[in-house]
């Protein structure tokens, strides 16, 4: 079965052959149906589309549901959007279930219970016990961490990227940089860098604890973007988790997770 894999995120589509597009989660409804077509590419042959794609999104149904993201194409069906032939298979998976599946099967988790935590432009979790994933009737993650009561505001607001400028720009007076550019200070020694790391690695231990505690979990998964600098907070996350295996995800898991869609076809 010839199948594309797509990873739809709110700056960039990241497909299963390695291309890459820019794609504004902000923009037109024309720009978002020009770079998802540009992603997919000519459709003649191709037989299926595995899309995963941050919610809200009714991934039975496949319709853009978000209106913090895609809010130009809030309602519409992707297949309609995108105008993509009856004959072509569509399937979505919430892109925190699809790395999650894709770790349980890189790693042969099936027996253990498991979350993810994703961490980027947003907060992602998601878990499984003994290989299944629970959602809820959307398709979505069962259970969400991104909006828990924190500091004054919510828990997004303190470890997502946009947290991590903040709380380095109140410490230092410094708003240009971004989250990747504050890790390689703290990876070369700057001293507010380093502290911001730790802060955001005991910050959602904090808040994961009682979580874990509660659903049984064995082990603890971290994807995204600024998990790729995970030595930098897995200390202060350790000592909130004490005895809780804390393993870097696999940067493949999400097509990995995706291409499980197909397999009975």
């Amino acid at each position: 079965m010839k199948t594309i894999l797509l990873d739809i995120g709110g700056t960039f589509i990241k497909c299963s052959d390695s291309r890459q597009f820019p794609i504004s989660s902000e923009g037109s409804r024309e720009g978002i149906v020009t770079a998802i077509r540009r992603a997919i590419g000519p459709m003649e042959g191709l037989e299926g589309i595995g899309v995963a794609i941050p919610g809200p999104f009714d991934f039975r149904s496949g319709i853009f549901l978000m209106e913090h993201k895609f809010a130009a194409v809030y309602g519409e069906s992707f297949r309609e959007l995108v105008r993509i032939p009856d004959s072509i298979s569509i399937r979505f998976m919430h892109d925190v279930n699809a790395a999650l599946q894709g770790n349980i099967r890189l790693l042969d988790l099936y027996g253990q219970n498991v979350a993810l935590v994703t961490l980027g432009t947003g907060l992602g979790f998601s878990y499984a016990l003994q290989g299944h994933i629970f959602t809820n009737e959307k398709g979505s993650p069962a259970r969400g961490i991104w909006n828990l009561p924190y500091g004054g505001g919510i828990l997004e607001d303190f470890v997502s990227g946009r947290g991590i400028r903040v709380r380095y720009s109140r410490k230092t007076g410094d708003a240009t940089q971004s989250a990747l550019s504050i890790a390689k200070k703290a990876f070369a020694g700057e001293k507010a860098a380093l502290e911001i790391y730790a802060q955001t690695g005991a910050i959602l231990g904090e808040a994961l604890a009682p979580i874990l505690r509660e659903l049984k979990i064995d082990a603890l998964l971290m994807g995204g973007q600024i998990s790729r600098s995970l030595e930098l907070m897995k200390t202060t996350l350790q000592n909130a988790l004490p005895g809780m295996p804390i393993i870097k995800a696999p940067e493949q898991a999400v097509f990995t997770g995706l291409g499980t869609l197909f397999e009975n076809n």
